[in-house]
């Protein structure tokens, strides 16, 4: 159930005459009264003797009754009350119960009160109710409003619960600002998939994922098509910023410009820039170094990225909350720049893993900047890489980072669900799920070249390798032999043997860093994690020959010549 307040109004009759006319955007049936304040209000929808100015009349009698210079400039307070699609169809006599406890709530009508507000709740459609109510009491005193937003939000939950309903979760205030009714049905009529205001935060959040300052920033909003006006201060100082899309325009055909904080808390100057200021230069990083990728290669963007995934891990499972939420955050960049920069077979849903997770990157838990820079570089790496072809190497390395991102937003998921954040608990969720069906498309191929390259390792090899297996695993062992990405971790213990490591170890530090209760195969996590640690490569045709080299190496698994234990030599 969502309750939306709507902007207050001046004029009684006109609102009146839209909830009992044909309707503007969608069809208006069968008006009716379910309630009002004293059970007496005349219904101009079923009474043929009633008529819309009676009604008009007596809701504003209490305003008109006040000295005009007492009156509230305005007066006309309007709730929509609406059901989700999956809800049941509530009765006449429930909508009426539902006005009633919406009224109470706000603070507009309190039964328990001799003096209240005058209201009225019309239905014309069976998912929702508006309840029309004039601010002055029948004391002549104005009521007391204050909050009532969050009031009627914690009063759909209740009748969620009484009602049977879907039950939604509670908000805390960090939400981006919803679209208008306004907006949507602008939207309907231009036949755009999302609102402008909606589209604006996907291309504003992309534009500020990795970038390293303003310029850059306002530089992609432009390659981007927006319309960019800055605020400045007398002193040149920049202030703020407003976007706009080209063809979204108000009946002066003038473009409709929104602030950036309008979009979303965390997309507003002084909120931008905080990214900007904790990002301090460090010494050049190793080869090894989370977001150390080169340049213009989607391949080594997206193993950073893997790398950065798996360096945030612990400390979203075990660190502070400001650096926990700091992580999530760049979490949020992480997967928008991975979305603008997918190949088009794992577009759309990278595309809506990153739209659904950008309710997980805000909490009330303020984000202390600063340690997060590896995962704003590997954002940063992965827009200046460029679009992965989705084949090949970037096509592998895309699972790879894919798979290491699920398991951070998990983690996301249950550091959200631990502080009581319902809603951005739910839509890490979301934002894991939609990653899964973008893994499943990004690891058929690369996986399933793998397990036909360990379909055919000769015998002798493949029990060395299942002989390492059990000895590095026992309690996971047979799990894992059952299932059937095994051959494709037999064929990539085989690549690290023969690039020499120890796979015993690699096996141990792999799956002894994490858990894997949430995997849904647990070979092909480790396939990922040993190919990422021992800096294999993801697209594994040009590894035949280094297996076959393994097949022939003298020495047993776990023996290997010396400065090749478990790490590839310097």
């Amino acid at each position: 159930m969502i309750p939306r307040i709507q902007k207050r109004g001046q004029r009684t009759i006109g609102l009146l005459y839209y909830l009992y006319g044909p309707g503007k955007f969608e069809e208006h049936i069968d008006p009716h009264l379910v309630a009002s304040w004293d059970h007496l209000a005349p219904d101009p929808g079923r009474d043929d003797a009633a008529t819309l100015k009676q009604l008009q009349q007596l809701l504003d009698q209490p305003v008109e009754n006040i000295d005009e210079a007492e009156r509230p400039k305005r007066h006309v307070w309007h709730l929509s009350v609406r059901n989700g699609p999956d809800d049941r169809v509530l009765s006449d006599e429930e909508w009426g119960d539902v006005a009633r406890r919406m009224v109470a709530a706000a603070g507009i009508d309190d039964p328990d009160q001799v003096a209240g507000c005058r209201w009225a709740a019309v239905r014309h459609a069976d998912n929702h109710i508006h309840i029309v109510a004039t601010l002055v009491r029948e004391d002549g005193y104005r009521p007391d409003l204050n909050n009532d937003a969050i009031r009627v939000q914690d009063e759909a939950r209740a009748l969620e619960a009484d009602l049977g309903l879907r039950r939604l979760n509670k908000g805390d205030g960090t939400a981006a600002k919803r679209p208008t009714s306004a907006e949507r049905h602008k939207a309907e009529r231009q036949s755009r998939e999302r609102t402008a205001r909606e589209e604006l935060r996907e291309t504003v959040r992309r534009a500020v994922a990795g970038a390293a300052g303003e310029t850059e920033f306002f530089d992609r909003l432009a390659a981007a098509g927006l319309l960019i006006r800055k605020r400045v201060a007398p002193s040149g100082d920049l202030l703020g910023y407003k976007v706009a899309l080209p063809d979204d325009r108000n009946k002066d055909d003038e473009p409709v410009f929104y602030p950036g904080v309008r979009l979303a808390p965390d997309l507003s100057l002084p909120r931008i820039r905080e990214r900007w200021s904790a990002d301090h230069p460090d010494p050049a990083p190793s080869p090894d170094t989370p977001g150390s990728a080169t340049p213009d290669n989607p391949s080594a963007a997206r193993r950073g990225t893997a790398s950065a995934a798996w360096a945030a891990l612990p400390i979203v499972e075990q660190g502070d909350d400001a650096v926990a939420a700091a992580h999530i955050a760049a979490t949020g960049e992480v997967l928008d720049a991975l979305a603008k920069t997918s190949a088009a077979h794992t577009r759309h849903e990278l595309h809506d893993a990153a739209f659904a997770f950008e309710r997980a990157s805000r909490s009330h838990i303020r984000a202390e900047r600063g340690h997060d820079r590896a995962l704003r570089q590997a954002a940063r790496d992965l827009v200046n890489g460029g679009p992965a072809l989705g084949r090949g190497e970037d096509g592998a390395t895309t699972a790879m980072a894919i798979d290491m991102l699920v398991f951070l937003i998990t983690a996301a998921m249950h550091w959200h669900a631990k502080k009581g954040h319902a809603q951005q608990a739910e839509a890490a969720r979301q934002a894991a799920e939609h990653l899964r069906s973008a893994y499943q498309v990004a690891a058929a191929h690369p996986l399933g070249t793998l397990y036909q390259r360990g379909r055919r390792l000769g015998s002798p090899l493949v029990q060395r390798q299942t002989s390492v297996l059990r000895e590095a695993l026992p309690e996971l062992a047979e799990q894992i032999l059952a299932e059937p990405g095994w051959y494709a971790l037999a064929a990539t213990l085989a690549d690290a043997e023969a690039a020499g490591h120890d796979p015993a170890s690699l096996l141990t530090d792999a799956a002894g860093r994490r858990e894997l209760d949430t995997a849904g195969s647990v070979a092909d996590v480790l396939v990922w994690r040993l190919r990422r640690a021992a800096d294999l490569p993801a697209d594994t045709s040009d590894t035949a020959n280094d297996t076959h080299a393994a097949e022939r190496s003298p020495h047993p698994a776990g023996q290997r010549t010396p400065g090749r234990s478990g790490h590839r030599r310097g």
